[in-house]
């Protein structure tokens, strides 16, 4: 899942792998004390270094392309606590962990997940190994430590402090570590919808896909993902005439390529306003600095040109936010030629495409073409991205929302934005079976990314006072929406 730290908003200004057998419990529990109804005590301090040792386990692995180290941890971790644990795979290095602790049946599942596989690494930048887990000046270092071995780690404990406590519920909590989220989710999610989905079937999910920002090492505000963006690829083709290059040709390729793909660079499609990103500016302007507010505001008229106006200073200053107005086009790669000598006959650009879930894919094709303009360039939609569907978006008014919202306040202390995703997630094809999904994250500081120290960076690190505030996060979200009252 692509993690997206706030750009330019600033608010106010080597442990050894231990045997389940050795791992201490928490001292009080709810049932001992007075029933079901009572929330756990929870010796927190115990379950931050039994955290500690799984974080680092699991992003010691290197899932890559190959999850199947990591699952078998989590599995025996699952399995000797009790909690029975079972490996799907549609390719036999990557599968995905589901288990699933039994409610009383008066509400419908929990679903809890987190992926275990990353992007890959260049391991010349790196001045901590990406498989190393360094721990170093209150920081974890590791490849997947934003994205995502902390949703994945986090749910592993909500599970195991429930089983513990012997936590009564109203509904089963269903523990999902998928494979395949990076680029493959046909290995992963969309094996497991397609082929299992009455083990991991929930009325509600939480999963990857939100950020709690923090700016100078405090707290600003909580994102939470309710809707995002569907990918997709469109791929520019020019055609031309092949000769000799020391003879300039008007039909070369490459030249009409290059026409084509500044034309669609310098082109933003309309404003496309849902309920979450009018929810999320509106509700961002009442916390920024009055200058910024001013365009969150802006953007929200119906006057084209205010609303314009301040797309273009969102573009200019926070590109991210510009590209939650719209479905956003970005050319990526190109493609053409052979030797310096030659002129190719062909050229191909490849645009990333993220649509806002309402979009008329056929029509926005057409917007395309007539952007480019030119009869030797063709425009069509690339497989890549097909196996993605169109996701629903989750209620604001709901119960999941509420209680994430009510988590937010007590373990941070800051208001919630409901934000689309500019990324994707494997909460897509889990909406499309109308499971109501909601994205969460551990914090991040906003300055990190620049630093080189964000999601799919050459310095992925995440603090581990944060980790385990993470952890406290999850399990009250999963604390309200399941325990039994």
């Amino acid at each position: 899942m692509m993690r997206w730290v706030a750009l330019a908003f600033m608010v106010g200004a080597e442990l050894a792998r231990p045997a389940a057998t050795e791992i201490a419990r928490p001292a009080a529990t709810a049932i001992a004390q007075g029933g079901a109804s009572s929330a756990p005590a929870i010796d927190w301090k115990t379950v931050e270094e039994e955290t500690m040792r799984h974080f680092q386990a699991i992003v010691r692995f290197d899932t890559t392309a190959k999850e199947r180290p990591a699952a078998e941890y989590i599995k025996k971790v699952l399995d000797d606590n009790g909690i029975p644990a079972q490996m799907y795979s549609l390719e036999p290095d990557r599968p995905s962990v589901v288990a699933r602790l039994k409610g009383n049946g008066r509400k419908r599942p929990l679903l809890i997940m987190g992926h275990t596989d990353t992007v890959t690494v260049d391991l010349s930048k790196w001045k901590f190994g990406p498989f190393s887990a360094t721990r170093d000046g209150g920081y974890v270092y590791g490849r997947g430590v934003i994205d995502d071995k902390d949703n994945a780690t986090a749910a592993l404990m909500t599970m195991l402090v429930l089983k513990r406590n012997s936590v009564a519920l109203d509904r089963d909590v269903i523990y999902l570590a998928e494979s395949g989220e990076e680029g493959n989710a046909r290995v992963g999610i969309g094996y497991l919808v397609a082929q299992h989905f009455p083990e991991i079937d929930a009325e509600y999910c939480i999963a990857e896909g939100g950020d709690v920002i923090r700016e100078n090492g405090a707290v600003k505000y909580a994102e939470v993902e309710t809707v995002e963006k569907i990918p997709y690829g469109i791929e520019l083709v020019a055609h031309g005439i092949s000769g000799h290059g020391s003879i300039p040709l008007k039909s070369n390729a490459i030249v009409h390529l290059g026409a084509a793909v500044g034309r669609i660079g310098a082109w933003r499609p309309d404003i496309k306003l849902n309920e979450t990103t009018a929810t999320y500016f509106r509700k961002l302007a009442t916390i920024a600095p009055p200058e910024q507010a001013k365009y969150y505001r802006d953007v929200l008229s119906p006057d084209p040109k205010v609303a314009r106006a301040a797309d273009d200073w969102l573009f200019e200053n926070e590109p991210r936010h510009s590209s939650m107005l719209r479905t956003s086009v970005s050319p990526n790669i190109i493609q053409g030629g052979y030797r310096s000598n030659v002129i190719p006959s062909e050229a191909k650009a490849t645009l990333d495409v993220r649509m806002v879930p309402d979009e008329d894919r056929p029509a926005f094709l057409e917007q395309v073409k007539k952007i480019v303009n030119d009869p030797a360039v063709d425009a069509h939609f690339a497989t890549a991205g097909a196996e993605r569907p169109a996701p629903g978006a989750a209620r604001l008014d709901s119960e999941l929302f509420r209680a994430v919202e009510t988590a937010v306040t007590k373990i941070y202390n800051t208001v919630t934005l409901p934000s689309m995703s500019t990324g994707a997630t494997d909460m897509a094809q889990v909406r499309t079976k109308g499971t109501q999904c909601i994205g969460i994250g551990s914090a991040i500081d906003v300055e990190d990314q620049a630093k080189g120290f964000g999601m799919h960076s050459d310095q992925e690190r995440l603090l581990e006072s944060e980790l385990h505030r993470f952890v406290r996060f999850n399990w009250e979200i999963v604390n309200a929406l399941a325990r039994a009252r």
